[in-house]
């Protein structure tokens, strides 16, 4: 496969394909290893601790295998709301409801 050497700044720079880089486990910030062996550039991965990544089924599947909602801790009553926790408008004191925002965001050009 052949790229295209471009300028970046002062220095070059090689563009990876993304089929190419998605099968290196590559992407933006990932860094490489270069090298190069007579006229042969080399660039080589280098292990990296990759953040994980969790989809919602498995982790509510987690959480029904350790016993669901049994399994929750107990929710802890840490008093009446001070300062900046306080909300004082028309949906917390219960004169509007969650559908009536929702409709005047529809109406809302």
């Amino acid at each position: 496969m052949k790229v295209t050497i471009a300028k970046w700044g002062n220095s070059l720079g090689l563009r990876l394909p993304k089929q190419l880089a998605d099968e290196l486990g590559l992407s933006a910030g990932s860094q490489v290893e270069l090298g190069r062996d007579g006229t042969r550039l080399i660039a080589e991965t280098s292990p990296s601790r990759q953040i994980p990544r969790y989809r919602l089924e498995d982790l509510l599947a987690e959480m029904d295998r350790l016993g669901g909602r049994d399994g929750e801790p107990e929710t802890v009553e840490w008093g009446p709301d001070v300062g900046s926790e306080i909300i004082d408008d028309a949906y917390s004191r219960g004169e509007i409801t969650l559908e009536d925002i929702l409709k005047k965001k529809k109406s809302e050009p």
